[in-house]
């Protein structure tokens, strides 16, 4: 099966002068069905190519959740930035402990490859992203790949910290809503990593942002790196430690510019907020 059969349109709505579009992909990373949403701004429309933001969700989301909630696609037509949007985990693998384990560890993807039984078979989000879905996306709509932002939220905002550290000169600019910013060092992170890595503490290391940083030796987005991180957020303490990154971006002469915001929790009430924020911080980096 060649790339250009595996990308199936399973829906597309008109929205801002744009199209909102829901696609399937036979995956040969995953070795299973995987959903992606994309947007195209109306700037797109006419054959040229336009800069794009991918977008990683959190926990319990699909490919459906930022397009819905966020109210990002009225400011991207403006900006002329398409939004790609992909699920956050395989589904319908037929790994015991898979449908009951979405919340909170190991069932969502973490946007890793996994190494450990039962879970390196399908588990391959990062493969998926990074060698088949961006280059598929790139062949076969009006997306400049030269002009790649990456952002997300949560497991998602780690996701974005840690692949665009991971694959340097990929994604051009970075940001995060309330991301899991030091993994090792969070129960999350614990069972997440124990399940797809296994004991190897030091494999844990390779996907967590704040230790990637704390190696960085000059700054990789010099441009600087935006997150917001809402005060009211009920795991802010025991899961997220934006400190931990910020600490790190310090010691590597990172730009980071953390924003912590009162009465904000990690919904995406919080998202809708400050998107257009993000929207604008990408849109200025990808030119």
């Amino acid at each position: 099966m060649t790339m250009a059969m595996t990308m199936e349109l399973l829906g597309e709505h008109v929205c801002f002068g744009g199209v909102q579009r829901f696609y399937r992909n036979a995956s040969a990373e995953v070795g299973l069905p995987m959903k992606f949403s994309v947007y195209l701004p109306p700037q797109a429309g006419d054959g040229a190519k336009v800069p794009a933001l991918l977008y990683l969700a959190g926990l319990t989301c699909t490919e459906e959740t930022f397009m819905m909630k966020a109210g990002a696609q009225r400011l991207a037509a403006e900006l002329g930035l398409a939004l790609i949007a992909p699920d956050t985990s395989p589904r319908g693998a037929g790994v015991a402990g898979e449908s009951d384990s979405w919340d909170f560890g190991v069932g969502a993807g973490f946007y890793l490859d996994a190494t450990q039984a039962p879970w390196a078979t399908h588990w391959r989000m990062e493969s998926w992203l990074m060698r088949e879905l961006l280059p598929l996306v790139a062949a076969q709509l009006p997306v400049d790949a030269q002009r790649v932002g990456i952002f997300g939220h949560s497991m998602g905002g780690h996701g974005a910290l840690t692949l665009a550290q991971r694959h340097p000169g990929v994604f051009k600019t970075l940001s995060a809503f309330a991301p899991i910013c030091a993994p090792t060092q969070c129960p999350w992170g614990h069972k997440a990593f124990s399940g797809y890595l296994g004991g190897d503490t030091a494999a844990w290391k390779e996907y967590d942002a704040t230790e990637l940083m704390s190696r960085q030796t000059a700054a990789p987005y010099p441009g600087g790196i935006l997150i917001d991180q809402g005060l009211a957020d009920k795991f802010l303490a025991d899961q997220l430690h934006p400190h931990r990154f910020e600490a790190a971006c310090q010691q590597a002469g990172q730009p980071l510019t953390l924003r912590r915001h009162a009465g904000y929790d990690h919904g995406y009430y919080f998202i809708a907020s400050f998107i257009d924020d993000h929207l604008r911080f990408h849109a200025r980096g990808l030119g």
